[in-house]
């Protein structure tokens, strides 16, 4: 067991609450729960809680509370800049919703599901299929991330485009303040002017305002028909005008168009087992395109295939493939769902979730990946992700032959250099993995001081003993 400041009575009580084999004290037992899957953080517990119910959750954080201690939410483990993992200290504690579980009701009719926040994202996509009905949030952690932490992290994903963000999809939620009280808003109303929309809040909160424990998500009747095409390009400004050409024939049944670099993909066919090259030769840019259409008047393929005629007439795309069936098209999003995956197999991975006005993307890509060469010369450059949400993923895997430890050691210096840029172009450090412990410093940088002065104010309100994931964000 890790050695901590807690005394062993708090210990037990905590471990009371959720009963034998759901308290976990073992090193070997809580060390996974420590470990950000990027290995840039990793801390140390006492005691990992998984308890079974929002009553159990309130118990806990009541108890917390009163003695000041720290807890630690965790859904799946799939964050990314390290709010759900504890400090190095041994004095916080995690609490795990895995065992919440359950998807309470599917309604086709009111298009609303109601699941509980340990529910993995796949499972949800499960259930709403079941009913002839599309749950949107479409992410690469999907078979492992838990809603309750898409909630925390207000994810993003390939669908915003079409769909919105995580808090777009959200119309209810079940909370336990750091008081232990039980917010019940398990409301699946469409419209309620009722006050201060109080759900907002905890939707991208990280954890530090209220543990969520249930939410009513939105549905979406399930497309009729759907397309999936991967384009070659020569650079991202044909990746632009093909975005624009999309959109005028498709419209809001656009549903992904993301933006990919040839590296990427030749990282995906080294490592990924039965990756294949998509196109008969290599383009230095790809896009993948999917549309959706709920109309038998309108089918997807005849909107792809008008946008691709007017693409090739335009000389916007040199090549093009079309999947041919649900194989094909899975095949197609394995490679864009590879990417980050793959990075790991090259040696160091320096990467940055950032976002920038659509129209900017092109010029930003070369003013960052021409400032990054300059300072780290040799360095490879593999952007990519949502291009139809300003999303970029600008990741730098290490020069080829690169001492790995060396090349991390530079995150900060190339942080500042894109993140400079990023500022310059009007954008966002974060677009959509939050900001947590890896880019909290980075904050005060990015936001007005009345800005950060309103943000300290709700966490006081909430939290004024600071117990829940204190560290983060603020």
């Amino acid at each position: 067991m890790t050695e901590t400041a807690i005394d062993s009575d708090t210990l037990d009580a905590l471990a009371a609450i959720v009963g034998p084999g759901n308290a976990l004290t073992a090193d070997e037992d809580t060390h996974p729960y420590c470990i950000e899957m990027r290995d840039l953080f990793v801390g140390r517990t006492p005691l990992v809680l998984r308890p079974g119910s929002a009553e159990e959750i309130s118990k806990i954080l009541r108890l917390a509370n009163e003695r000041g201690i720290a807890i630690v939410p965790q859904g799946g483990n799939t964050g990314l800049v390290g709010a759900q993992v504890p400090d190095e200290s041994g004095a916080e504690i995690i609490l795990a919703t895995d065992r919440l579980d359950a998807i309470r009701s599917v309604d086709p009719v009111e298009n609303t599901m109601t699941v509980e926040a340990g529910v993995i994202l796949e499972n949800i996509h499960a259930a709403a299929d079941e009913v002839d009905r599309l749950f949107p949030l479409t992410l690469a952690a999907q078979g492992s991330c838990r809603i309750g932490g898409n909630i925390s992290t207000n994810a993003g994903g390939t669908a915003v485009l079409a769909y919105g963000n995580t808090r777009a999809l959200i119309l209810g939620l079940e909370v336990v303040l750091p008081t232990g009280e039980i917010w019940n808003g398990l409301r699946s109303l469409h419209k309620d002017n009722t006050g201060y929309d109080l759900k907002q809040l905890f939707i991208g909160g990280e954890g530090t305002l209220g543990v969520v424990t249930a939410a009513v998500l939105k549905l979406f009747p399930k497309p009729r028909s759907q397309e999936v095409a991967l384009a070659g390009l020569a650079d991202p400004a044909k990746a632009l005008e093909l975005l624009n050409v999309a959109q005028a024939h498709a419209g809001p049944l656009l549903t992904g168009f993301e933006l990919m670099p040839r590296l990427g993909i030749e990282f995906v066919l080294k490592h990924l087992p039965g990756a294949r090259d998509p196109l008969e030769g290599p383009h230095p840019w790809y896009v993948l395109v999917e549309i959706s259409s709920n109309s038998d008047d309108i089918p997807a393929r005849q909107l792809l295939e008008s946008m691709f005629e007017e693409a090739f007439e335009k000389e916007i795309a040199t090549d093009a493939v079309v999947a041919e069936s649900v194989a094909q098209a899975e095949a197609l999003w394995q490679i864009r769902h590879s990417l980050s995956e793959v990075q790991k197999s090259e040696g160091g991975s320096i990467k940055h979730d950032v976002s920038v006005p659509v129209s900017k993307i092109p010029a930003f890509l070369d003013k960052g990946m021409a400032a990054a060469a300059d300072l780290i010369p040799g360095i490879r450059p593999v952007p990519f992700g949502h291009m139809g949400d300003g999303n970029i993923h600008f990741n730098f895997s290490q020069p080829e032959g690169a001492d790995k430890a060396d090349y991390l050691a530079r995150w900060d210096e190339l942080n500042a250099v894109i993140h400079g840029i990023v500022a310059e172009f009007g954008g966002s450090i974060s677009a959509e993995h939050g900001i947590g412990k890896l880019k909290k410093k980075l904050l005060p940088d990015v936001k007005s001081e009345i800005e950060l002065d309103l943000m300290r104010r709700i966490k006081a309100a909430f939290d004024p003993n600071n117990i829940l994931n204190p560290g983060r964000v603020l």
